[in-house]
């Protein structure tokens, strides 16, 4: 898969894929970067200026908790919006995967 292709389809999945770790409970944004890292090899950088829009957009909320190895960490929260984003772009992922696969399966 090429590089530029390989892009796109993270920037398109990427509010997505917060949103589903975040449906498995609350976290703070470097562990959600790393997870992401490790799962799709998506860079650092991209989290934080994410997680501020989607703040905005109220599909999370945050808090602060203390931390034993070093100051207070600020956690992520799904909110009831979040919630129904990630439902309703689930949604469009399954019929989108379905077109794609129907498409590729008709081209073998």
């Amino acid at each position: 898969m090429s590089e530029s292709l390989q892009v796109q389809l993270k920037k398109g999945v990427l509010e997505m894929c917060v949103l589903a770790l975040l449906s498995k409970g609350d976290n703070y944004a470097y562990e959600i970067a790393s997870q992401m890292a490790d799962a799709v090899g998506m860079g650092e950088g991209t989290i934080y200026p994410l997680m501020r829009r989607m703040q905005n957009d109220d599909l999370v909320s945050t808090y602060l908790q203390e931390s034993a190895s070093g100051p207070p960490r600020k956690y992520y929260k799904l909110t009831k919006a979040g919630a129904a984003a990630l439902k309703a772009q689930r949604a469009d992922w399954d019929a989108f995967e379905q077109a794609v696969a129907k498409i590729l399966g008709d081209a073998s």
